[in-house]
This record gives structure tokens, C-alpha cells and sequence, in this order.
């Protein structure tokens, strides 16, 4: 049986424990290792951990790209995971400047650490982000319902997403600065934090995906 929702496989994430949340908040979901097997899908899934140019280079090997593409640009129900969220922008400067799928106009950069202070960033950031911060939702978003004031997500990154503009940006975060962790637009969100490693606050945040694939067309 095909998947509702197809979880890309592109040889670059934990696809397993993303898909064993998603099944938990009762999903049909399923990894997929070819664009084809995401045919009769409603909803799609890009994980990610990794290099940047390495994962271009692995999607476009295997046709993700353009299927990542199409999805995207016809506004239908898809989730990025981490890497998944940075793929969708014009370029990061991870190895690159590296051209990405451009859905997102906007670059990836690198976090500053302490050699950067005398330029105002915040004494002792740690790089890479990793553990659980606090997310402050600043759009709505069917993915984000339900989501409180004081909730907190697992992160693992050195790199993050600056938007060209504030109308893609969702969820924001501190870490000795304030970036976006989260964006959205219509079916699309991806979110720097790993939803499945997030606890309550994940589960609740993949319930909402399920229901925005299972929302009548």
C-alpha cells in the first residue's frame, strides 16, 4: 500500500523516527526512494541532517528536486524537517556559497561564535545550537494551532535560515540572536527543529500536518 504521506529518502536523515511519529499520531505514512513512489500521496515530507551541497546533490540525482519542486509550487501539504527547511532556500554558505531549490527567497548562514562579539553578537554562543529553546510563534499557521507560549523544540544546527522577507517567517528563536526557525506558506511549513524529537509539543505539531493533509482539496 502507498503512503498518504511520503517521507523523502534521499540518503540524508533519520527518516525512521520521523516516521514512527507520524504513524503515532495515526498517519499512513511511508519512505519513499524514488519520485514515482510518491504518486497517490496528499502529503509530503523532506527530513534532513547533513551538508547542504550534499543533499542538492543527492536529491537532484534521484529527481527529488523537481518533485520537491512541483509539490511546493502547487501549494500542497508538505512538511521540512532541519536540513529539510534549509533546502528550500535560494543558497546557503555552507561550502558555497551552494545554490538551493530557491521556493524560499533567502540564504542559510552560519552561526557567529565568541570571536564575533566585538561585533554585538551574544558572548559565549554555542555553535553548533543544540538541545531544547523556546519557540515564539509569530503567524498563524494550521501547523502551529494549539502550540503555547511557553513551548519548547529539540534543535541540532549550525547553519539558519535568513528570509529575504518577513512574510515566510512563522516561528522565531533565540540563540544569542533571534532567527527564524519555522516558515510558512498556504499547505507548505518547514521548522529548523526535528518535530519528532520535540515531545508533546512535536506530536501536536504533526497532528496538525495530518489533519492539513486530510483536509478535503
Amino acid at each position: 500500500m502507498k503512503p498518504q504521506i511520503a517521507i523523502i529518502d534521499y540518503g540524508m536523515g533519520n527518516l525512521r523516527s520521523v516516521e514512527k511519529a507520524l504513524q503515532r499520531v495515526g498517519a499512513e505514512a511511508g519512505v519513499i526512494d524514488s519520485p514515482e513512489a510518491a504518486a497517490g500521496a496528499k502529503g509530503l515530507v523532506l527530513p534532513g541532517v547533513g551538508a547542504f551541497g550534499q543533499a542538492m546533490e543527492r536529491l537532484s540525482e534521484a529527481g527529488f528536486d523537481q518533485l520537491v519542486k512541483e509539490w511546493v509550487t502547487a501549494d500542497r501539504p508538505f512538511l521540512g524537517i532541519c536540513l529539510g527547511l534549509q533546502l528550500l532556500f535560494t543558497e546557503s554558505e555552507e561550502f558555497g556559497p551552494v545554490r538551493g531549490l530557491n521556493l524560499v527567497p533567502g540564504r542559510v548562514v552560519r552561526f557567529r561564535g565568541p570571536q564575533y562579539e566585538r561585533q554585538g553578537d551574544s558572548p559565549g554562543l554555542k555553535v553548533p545550537h543544540m538541545g531544547w529553546n523556546r519557540l515564539k510563534v509569530v503567524r498563524d499557521h494550521p501547523v502551529v494551532n494549539g502550540i503555547s507560549e511557553d513551548a519548547m523544540a529539540y534543535f541540532v544546527h549550525s547553519y539558519y535560515c535568513v528570509p529575504d522577507g518577513a512574510d515566510w517567517t512563522t516561528v522565531v528563536t533565540d540563540h544569542g540572536m533571534e532567527f527564524t526557525s519555522a516558515v510558512s506558506r498556504g499547505n507548505v511549513f518547514a521548522s529548523q527543529f526535528h518535530p519528532e524529537k520535540s515531545g508533546d509539543v512535536g506530536l501536536q505539531m504533526l497532528t496538525n500536518f495530518v489533519h492539513l493533509v486530510d483536509a478535503p482539496a
